[in-house]
Formats: C-alpha cells, structure tokens, sequence
C-alpha cells in the first residue's frame, strides 16, 4: 500500500506541469501530513482499545475520506484519469488553497502532538485514555477535524476537478455531522463532568474564551 502510494506521488509530482502549479502545493502537503502521522500510526497500534466503534457506517466515512482525500487525488494527478471532469479556477484561488495548507499543518501537528497516545484514526478509548485539555486542546476540543476542514476547503482549489478535488467536501460534511456527536458521547461517557466542564471552556473547531460561554463553537 505504501509503495503503491509512493509511485503515484512520484507520478504526480512528474506531471505537475499538466497539472497546475496548485498541485505541486497539494502534494508537498499531503506528503507533509504523511510524514506527521507515520509515528503516531506505528506507536499507537500497540495501544489496548477498551471501547471501539466500527459499525459499517464508520467504515464507509473512513473508506470515503481515504477515497476523496487521498487515493482519487493521487490516481488523476498520477494519471489523469478524471480529466473530463475539470474545471478552471481564476489564478487567485491557488494562491488562497496554498496559504491555508499553513495553518492545516500546523494544527495537524500539533493535533498529533498534544494527543501523543491517545490520537486514533478510528472511534477508540483506549486503556489509560485521559482527557487531553493542554495545548491546542485547550480551546479547540477538535483541532484535528478544524485541520481537515481546512485541507478539504483548500483540495478543490489546488485540484480543480470535481471528482479528485471538489468530492472531499462532501465526504468530509458527513464525517463532522455522523462522527463528531458519536466522538463527543463516548468522551462524554468516559469523563463525566471533566468532559462537560472542559465544554463549557474548548468550542468545538474555533477557540472559546471565557469560561462559561454560552454558544457552541
């Protein structure tokens, strides 16, 4: 899986001038995040999982992210197989997909970071789980979605093709309404109040300030 993935990026990266300049912005990033997650993925699988969701709904959010926000990107760019489905942006877009790779990988660092064992890709509590509330937690409950945000506004801006670009969105739009409740319920079951009182002080994907606002963020 892993050689197949580097051969397409070493592709795509060969057909940058076919592709626009917007790609070469998409794939440094994309290989940005690999790099990131790579050790959190390897360490973390030895974790013991106490609670864990992995209904067909979940793997069908998880296959469709993967789908739309790596393998469709990295096959048209590797090949351009989805090229009748392009369109054209003005040059400007670029420039904007380009500039929100920035805080995209900086909150997806620090997102990994700050988590350290306790990060999953699936719907995990694990043995000795504890409720990360430092760092970029403690005024985002979700740094990790609020990156991902940010990188699926940004795809179909550097990939301007309405299936290796523009469908992360969507996918993206059913994964932070199906998932994010379920995340927050099964925090909610662990913590008890530490997780309700952290709530009132961490919005969701923008910063709380004030400790007993009243909206969710």
């Amino acid at each position: 899986m892993v050689a197949a993935g580097f051969l397409l990026l070493v592709l795509a990266a060969a057909r940058w001038r076919e592709n626009g300049p917007g790609t070469l912005v998409w794939l440094a990033s994309f290989l940005a995040m690999f790099v990131i997650r790579l050790p959190y993925s390897i360490r973390n699988r030895k974790n013991a999982i106490v609670e864990a969701h992995k209904g067909p709904d979940e793997v069908i959010l998880l296959f469709a992210m993967f789908a739309t926000m790596m393998l469709l990107p990295l096959a048209h760019l590797a090949t351009g197989c989805f090229a009748f489905a392009d369109y054209a942006l003005p040059g400007g877009v670029v420039a904007a997909g380009a500039f929100l790779q920035i805080p995209f990988l900086i909150l997806f660092w620090r997102a990994h970071a700050d988590l350290g064992r306790n990060w999953s890709p699936g719907l995990e509590v694990r043995q000795d789980h504890t409720l990360v509330t430092h760092g970029i937690y403690r005024r985002i409950r979700h740094p990790m979605y609020a990156a991902i945000w940010l990188s699926a506004l940004a795809q179909p801006l550097l990939i301007q093709n309405w299936i290796a670009g523009f469908l992360v969105l969507p996918a993206f739009a059913a994964m932070w309404i199906i998932r994010v409740p379920r995340e927050e319920a099964m925090l909610r079951r662990r913590f008890a109040q530490a997780w309700d009182g952290y709530c009132l002080r961490a919005g969701r994907v923008f910063p709380k300030f004030g400790t007993s606002a009243g909206r969710d963020g």
